[in-house]
């Protein structure tokens, strides 16, 4: 693909595929019903107009996962998904050296993706990026990046390194959050930048990125792991310009999910993809808790869980 080819092959809702684990003591890969998740979101209508996938990103417990176990369940999300998607691959490591593997490793897969953020830990500068995400963009020439801006973890990307980085010609995406300010530090990346990459929106501000005056064209989104049909309508609604609709979904549909995570959060447990994974557990997926140290939710959330669903109207909901 061209870069403009991939540019548009990223718009639609960006979704984070969560890994399931076997309920044994080393919790392996479960590959069949990561099988399961991806045929059941391509069947619901979650295809390359409407969606990419990304494979052991955050909500895919990368942060728990071996090299070899990163390169296997993207392997095994792009043989399932089968060309009926773009396929992105989680590529986020706290090693350049690591991050070059990654990438050639995508690309020898045939990842149209893959998703670079900021090393964690040490608090590097943006020069100490800058050179990072050009590493991985030279390894990995046919592969479309995707910069993450992860400021709660660790350097927040600049305007101004923005700016030196749509240089690089095959970094594709935006992948954009910021912290809320007067200052509108979001719209102020997703106005000027958005001709050149695509952004996806990961402040949950669908009904306004989209706006023309800011141009978001992809949105990560949650509720497609349980509930895929949610996410082919907010496309369907984006492409119509029918932002009111929009912001009725996110607040009546969206925002009881929401907080129920960072409920979780604030008092349980911590990491990504729990409940993602406990929604689809209650609409008949196969589920698993996510590995330690995030811990099982499961037996202490799944009632409220249901009732959560219950009230957004998620269809497939079986009983508890």
């Amino acid at each position: 693909m061209t870069p403009d080819q991939m540019k548009k092959a990223l718009e639609g809702c960006y979704v984070t595929i969560p890994t399931p684990f076997r309920e044994t003591a080393d919790m392996a890969v479960d590959e069949g019903a990561l099988r399961r998740y991806v045929r059941f979101l391509v069947d619901a209508g979650l295809t390359a107009d409407y969606a990419t996938f990304l494979a052991g990103g955050a909500a895919g417990d990368f942060s728990t996962m071996t090299f070899d176990e990163r390169v296997r369940v993207a392997e095994v999300v792009l043989d399932e998904v089968a060309g009926s998607a773009p396929v992105a691959m989680g590529c986020q490591t706290t090693s350049t050296l690591e991050l070059v593997r990654l990438a050639k490793a995508a690309q020898a897969l045939g990842a149209t993706f893959i998703q670079v953020s900021c090393p964690f830990y040490f608090a590097h500068t943006e020069r100490d990026f800058e050179d990072y995400v050009r590493a991985a963009a030279e390894a990995a020439p046919d592969v479309g990046l995707i910069l993450y801006n992860t400021f709660w973890t660790s350097q927040q990307l600049s305007f101004g390194m923005i700016e030196r980085l749509a240089e690089v010609p095959n970094i594709i995406g935006l992948k954009w959050a910021t912290p809320r300010t007067d200052a509108m530090e979001f719209e102020d990346v997703t106005s000027h930048f958005s001709d050149r990459f695509t952004i996806i929106d990961n402040n949950l501000l669908f009904a306004v990125s989209a706006m023309p005056a800011l141009g978001a064209r992809a949105f990560e989104v949650h509720h497609c792991n349980f509930w895929p049909e949610w996410g082919v309508k907010l496309v369907d609604e984006v492409r119509a310009g029918n932002y009111p609709e929009i912001a009725r979904m996110l607040v009546e549909e969206g925002m009881p999910f929401y907080k129920l995570w960072v409920e979780i959060e604030r008092d349980f447990t911590s990491g990504d993809g729990y409940l993602d994974k406990l929604c689809m557990e209650l609409v008949g997926l196969p589920s698993s808790r996510c590995r330690p140290p995030t811990r099982d939710i499961r037996d202490q959330y799944r009632s409220r869980c249901h009732a959560m669903l219950k009230g957004i109207g998620a269809p497939r909901l079986i009983d508890v």
